[in-house]
């Protein structure tokens, strides 16, 4: 006995010397360092770049800037100089500007304004899903904390109704049989409650991993008070989620996406028009002026046949485009169920923690009484043993409902791509 209380101490000394960090703090870190995050908000970047790049196409033409400089050695004879020159310098400024291409700039518009949406709706989807699995792993922490004590409490039971009972036998108002039921069950809760040491390790740790530290960390407990209604209603959340839930975004513009690069396709078989300017120099050396010229160029261009690599891409783009549609169509009904799931989930849970709250005061009740009618001799060790038991599980169902609701409000959030409390607020 005195070994587990070394233990025990031992552990709680160690706890002790870990740094805490807050739900905040973990939801902050975590978010710099998930790589799917980190890949999502470099989409964005590359998406808003996109976005500008179509933009220009309307407004800049493309600009080549080349220089090239010989030397020769015997000097060779220049036919614009009409003299031997060892040194030869060319420069040119070459600017192209596409004036119609079949409606294509205008997909392309169209395309990159619909990734740059999706790419912030995913980016605002992997955040909070990022945040689900740091609240678990926070959670975890929190209830594994929690399952030891309630581990160390049945251990202490055990161990004091042990000695009660081995009282009762030495004074003959017991059989030996009841301190043989006490002493196993004092074994199961050591075991039990090494079992649970080691979860609440493993949970630490992987919580540092999650935020970036090199060792175990440990969180700073939670208020436990029970958790509010929702703010919202259920039909409010069904319209929230369908109009600013993030995996709906992203469903509906890579449809529109989709539209813009099949809409592209069909520009193909239009003629193009280009028009290039040009101007070089000549001379024997930099910067060239002996010779100057400019030119313009208008060019139109209608490809006829291209060996059905033009439609095969307009196929390609038009099944694309279907497929995204029903992708979205399939979003948009998959909206109430989702989030009536989710909704209901968290209103479950929270209906399950104040059950189990009820259950833990009647089973703490029941047992203080069967302890002392089991110290009067009024009852046996069987109703003892079962209410101990009942009383273990009791702490343990209220345990996991708390934080069941948590993570429930969570995956809710999650749908709905915003806090429903604040508690959790971020920079």
């Amino acid at each position: 006995m005195l070994a587990l209380l070394f233990a025990l101490q031992a552990v709680s000394g160690a706890a002790d010397s870990l740094p805490r960090v807050t739900l905040a703090e973990a939801l902050q870190r975590a978010a710099r360092l998930d790589p799917d995050y980190v890949r999502a908000l470099g989409q964005v970047d590359n998406a808003a770049w996109a976005r500008r790049n179509a933009f220009a196409l309307f407004i800049l033409p493309s600009i080549t800037l080349q220089a090239d400089a010989t030397h020769t050695n015997p000097p060779g004879f220049n036919f614009v100089t009409f003299t031997p020159e060892a040194n030869a310098v060319t420069a040119q400024v070459t600017a192209r500007y596409d004036l119609f291409t079949g409606g294509q700039k205008l997909a392309e518009l169209s395309r990159s304004g619909a990734i740059l949406e999706g790419s912030h709706a995913a980016e605002l989807s992997q955040r909070f899903a990022t945040a689900l699995l740091t609240e678990a792993n926070y959670y975890d922490v929190l209830s594994s904390q929690e399952l030891a004590r309630v581990g160390r409490e049945r251990v202490r039971r055990a161990a004091t109704q042990l000695g009660v009972a081995r009282a009762r036998v030495v004074s003959g108002a017991a059989v030996q049989t009841d301190s043989l039921q006490l002493l196993l069950e004092l074994t199961r809760a050591r075991v039990v409650q090494l079992a649970r040491d080691g979860a609440l390790t493993v949970a630490r740790l992987q919580l540092g991993r999650r935020i970036g530290a090199d060792g175990p960390v440990d969180a700073v407990p939670i208020d436990a008070a029970p958790m509010p209604e929702l703010p919202v209603t259920l039909a409010d959340a069904i319209a929230q989620a369908a109009d600013q839930g993030p995996q709906y975004r992203v469903a509906r513009a890579n449809e529109r996406a989709a539209r813009a690069v099949y809409r592209g396709r069909l520009g193909e078989y239009f003629p193009w028009a280009t028009l290039t300017a040009n101007a070089l120099g000549f001379d024997n050396r930099f910067f060239p002026t002996f010779y100057k010229r400019t030119s313009y160029s208008l060019t139109v261009s209608f490809p006829l046949w291209d060996n059905g690599r033009r439609e095969l891409a307009v196929s390609q783009a038009r099944v694309n485009r279907d497929v995204f549609r029903a992708i979205r169509q399939d979003m948009d009904r998959a909206v109430r169920p989702d989030v009536t799931a989710a909704y209901d989930r968290y209103v479950t849970s929270r209906a399950t923690t104040d059950l189990a709250r009820t259950g833990l005061a009647v089973a703490s009740e029941n047992y203080r009484v069967q302890q002392a009618r089991y110290g009067s001799g009024a009852t046996d060790i069987l109703d003892l043993l079962k209410a101990q038991d009942d009383l273990n599980n009791a702490e343990i169902d209220l345990v996991t409902a708390r934080y069941a609701t948590r993570l429930a409000l969570a995956g809710l959030e999650m749908i709905l791509g915003r806090r429903l409390f604040t508690d959790k607020d971020t920079p």
